[in-house]
């Protein structure tokens, strides 16, 4: 497993108890304690998790926005947080490529939620792929992908 999908479901983990905690203490240092990980790891969770959790209210506003017949607060948590994660990749780090970002949280999808999770998921960051303005970069570079495949 690479890098980077270890990060995010180190920062997956991680913002998980965060909702079900609703802050840092000692699950987040017991946490630490029992899943020690390699720095490179630690440091692009850190920055997930930290991302997602100081534009949390833009994340979820976004992700109300486009979960049609979905209230944010009423999404199964591990759902919620691998948006959160993913929406924060996409808004926020431009060198990540938007087909990378929404693979992993399928991915992320597979592996901590059940099977209806990863058509949600999909369908969700889709939306925001087409119709939010700050992605139009990523959404070119999307479309150069498909042309090339």
């Amino acid at each position: 497993m690479g890098l980077r999908r270890q990060s995010r479901e180190r920062a997956l983990q991680i913002l998980f108890q965060w909702d079900v905690h609703g802050k840092g203490g000692h699950w987040l240092t017991d946490f630490e304690t029992q899943h020690p990980a390699e720095p490179e790891v630690k440091r692009f969770a850190d920055q997930l998790v930290e991302g997602v959790l100081v534009n949390r209210p833009e994340l979820d506003t976004l992700l109300g926005k486009y979960a049609t017949n979905w209230k944010v607060s009423r999404m199964p948590i591990v759902d919620r947080n691998i948006l959160r994660a993913a929406l924060y990749e996409l808004c926020y780090l431009p060198d990540v490529p938007a087909k990378v970002t929404v693979n992993e949280a399928l991915e992320l999808a597979k592996r901590f939620a059940d099977d209806e999770a990863k058509k949600f998921v999909n369908g969700v960051l889709d939306q925001v792929l087409k119709s939010d303005p700050r992605l139009e970069a990523k959404r070119a570079e999307l479309v150069g992908v498909k042309r090339e495949a």
